[in-house]
């Protein structure tokens, strides 16, 4: 019924994965659930952000196919239940741009692209019936990684009029926040320790995007960069025919640094 050279389209797809879910189809894909393969859309979303960042073009549009998959696993799921398919997620996507956009589908003026975005707030907050600026705040789901959701936060409580006047409030909050910290250390207040370095990390958010710096982006390059000194200084550590527990705290900070 299927040949892997057959032309591809969605109508395709959605046909392979009914097979792979029907009674004689594949015992793995028929038990699994929402929950199961939950992690295999983050799984996946990453592998694309990945061919994103390093500009891979050909692994850009497999892992595109893999995600895809994931969406239309789980619509195959519903259409089981009779709640919906994926024609429905598709016309649901496309009213929504059409709303979100009617600067191209309407009568709207948006010029430039902060003009859109504000207009794409407001109809957001509108079509999810929010009356107050911490409902949308209160929106930005809490499973994100907490520096993405820090963005988002920072970010919807300034269009909302709330925010620091410039860069240099925010490095006086930091600072003052790095105080604060080596107070509650001194005290080894377990409890305020906690507290005072998520809000340190929040600050940190609200700099980065002063700075116009994306805070999952800049951590990431300096955890690889990390990475990158610490493979030298273990191959400047091996070649020299020693450990790390044979050498002193001083020597391996001299090494770290000829690294830099």
């Amino acid at each position: 019924m299927f040949k892997e050279k057959e032309s591809g389209n969605i109508e395709l797809l959605l046909e392979i994965m009914k097979k792979l879910r029907s009674k004689n189809g594949c015992p793995w894909d028929i038990e699994q659930t929402h929950e199961s393969i939950e992690p295999n859309l983050l799984e996946e979303t990453y592998e694309v952000m990945e061919a994103i960042q390093n500009k891979n073009i050909s692994l850009l549009k497999e892992e595109l196919g893999d995600l895809l998959l994931q969406i239309v696993f789980h619509c195959q799921i519903e259409d089981e239940q009779g709640n919906f398919n994926f024609s429905d997620v598709a016309e649901g996507i496309s009213n929504k741009l059409i709303y979100r956009h009617p600067h191209v589908f309407g009568g709207v003026r948006a010029d430039t692209p902060e003009k859109v975005i504000k207009n794409w707030e407001e109809l957001k907050s509108k079509s999810k019936g929010e009356t107050t600026a911490s409902e949308g705040l209160e929106r930005i789901p809490k499973i994100l990684p907490a520096l993405i959701r820090g963005q988002k936060v920072g970010k919807k409580a300034k269009n909302s009029g709330f925010d620091f006047k410039n860069t240099e409030q925010v490095l006086t909050l930091l600072k003052k926040e790095i105080k604060e910290l080596e107070i509650a250390i001194l005290n080894k207040n377990d409890d305020e320790i906690e507290k005072t370095f998520g809000d340190i990390l929040f600050a940190c958010c609200n700099l980065g995007r002063f700075l116009k710096k994306d805070s999952e982006k800049a951590l990431t390059s300096a955890i690889n960069k990390f990475i990158m000194r610490f493979r030298v200084v273990e191959q400047t550590v091996i070649s020299g025919g020693k450990s790390f527990d044979e050498l002193t705290q001083a020597e391996l900070d001299l090494i770290w640094k000829k690294t830099k």
